[in-house]
């Protein structure tokens, strides 16, 4: 017999299924697939929160995925944005990103980040070093991200931050924290701390110090590929405003950035 569940747990079935096997119109197996559960306990759990089964609906009748048309330029996609553009690449496709040893939690938050804005998980895969791969075979989803201004070479095509992300400074903040927690790094240095962002693209180096100096940051010239935060201020505020979702960065900045306060509005 079914255990039984409690109110937030059906709460939260409800709205994860709904998402899936509704709004996204996926299969049964398709979505036994991406949560790695039995068909047929998906099966039972639509049936116990009431949601109706008619396979004649589903249009992925042969495990094709489908790309929402409602996917909305917010916060949470400047963030993925920020992390593709740091750790993240696109093949012919396929979207891929590419984590630290270190790095399992972020890997996770990274995953459903990810479902969160397309209603897809992240399959994932660790290499001979220890290094993670979060992937998805998603050709629609690459031509998505191809007409946003991504590459599959972020190198040879000097990749930039895309324009509707560097013409809205609210979500200025949200993209540098995906690269940050990429890309990023904070250390000591003689004179106290330093955060810095290195990239061998000089047109998303350009991008980066743009956004930092629209939210208030001084941010240092482009030098050595990296773009530096030194000031013991724009570290307070860095820790403040855009923080940290990589568990081991966010110690790192909890630990070295300060702790000033800044003023609610200020970004």
């Amino acid at each position: 017999m079914p255990q039984p569940w409690t109110a937030s747990h059906k709460t939260l079935y409800r709205k994860r299924l709904s998402n899936l096997y509704v709004d996204r119109n996926l299969t049964i197996g398709e979505i036994s697939i991406l949560l790695g559960i039995k068909q047929g306990t998906i099966y039972d759990q639509l049936i116990r929160l009431g949601i109706k089964v008619d396979k004649n609906k589903k249009i992925h009748a042969f495990n094709r995925r489908r790309l929402s048309v409602n996917i909305k330029k917010d916060e949470s996609l400047a963030e993925i944005i920020g992390i593709l553009l740091g750790d993240g690449h696109l093949s012919n496709g396929q979207v891929w990103i590419t984590l630290g040893t270190k790095e399992k939690a972020y890997a996770d938050y990274v995953n459903e980040l990810f479902f969160k804005i397309f209603g897809y998980y992240l399959k994932f895969c660790i290499r001979k070093d220890g290094n993670r791969d979060l992937y998805i075979g998603f050709k629609e989803l690459v031509n998505y991200f191809k007409n946003m201004g991504l590459v599959e070479n972020k190198v040879r095509s000097q990749v930039g931050v895309p324009s509707w992300i560097l013409k809205n400074h609210k979500f200025h903040a949200h993209c540098l924290r995906g690269l940050f927690d990429t890309d990023g790094s904070i250390y000591k240095i003689r004179s106290g701390h330093q955060i810095s962002f290195r990239n061998m693209s000089i047109p998303l180096l350009k991008n980066i110090r743009y956004m930092l100096l629209k939210i208030g940051f001084n941010p240092s010239q482009i030098s050595n590929f990296s773009v530096y935060l030194t000031r013991k201020g724009d570290l307070s505020r860095f820790r403040s405003m855009i923080g940290s979702k990589n568990p081991f960065k966010h110690k790192r900045l909890e630990k070295w950035a300060g702790t000033e306060v800044v003023k609610p509005g200020t970004l």
